[in-house]
């Protein structure tokens, strides 16, 4: 692990150690780390522009089931794209509101568009996308002799 050292002004170092208290890191160091993270992967990504490479994603959004062949709209999608996704949690907030966070794998490029498309279908509401840039690699262990992929995290 690399050390270095940070000189801060005295009213941004009081709200950085309100910001680490209110989030609950242990220490300056920790939230350092995350911050540089975010920041790095949102460099990787950007904002508005799509960028080549692979991620994990994370896509949740909650709609109500009962609007006009929505349910049907949001499981056609999740057809089309079925190459994306990994998994699908499904939960009933109250009689006709759903949310629903899917877990996805692939292209970046790919991904927003499928999130985009999702969050566009009229009805969708509070679609969010989290995407983790990874690096991909494949292994074969002898204990099992199986070929398969491993996504690790480029932060």
């Amino acid at each position: 692990m690399e050390r270095f050292t940070m000189s801060l002004e005295d009213d941004l170092a009081r709200q950085f150690d309100e910001f680490i208290k209110e989030k609950g890191y242990s220490n300056r160091s920790e939230a350092m780390r995350d911050i540089i993270r975010s920041k790095l992967e949102h460099s990787r990504i950007g904002d508005e522009q799509t960028k080549d490479g692979k991620c994990v994603a994370n896509l949740s959004y909650v709609y109500n089931h009962h609007e006009s062949d929505l349910a049907a709209k949001v499981v056609d999608a999740h057809h089309h794209h079925h190459d994306l996704t990994i998994s699908t949690i499904h939960v009933h907030l109250d009689h006709d509101n759903c949310l629903e966070t899917v877990i996805l794998k692939g292209d970046i490029a790919e991904i927003k568009t499928f999130s985009d498309a999702m969050k566009a279908v009229r009805g969708v509401r509070h679609g969010h996308l989290h995407i983790v840039p990874v690096e991909e690699s494949e292994s074969s262990h002898s204990d099992h002799g199986k070929v398969h992929s491993h996504s690790k995290p480029t932060t």
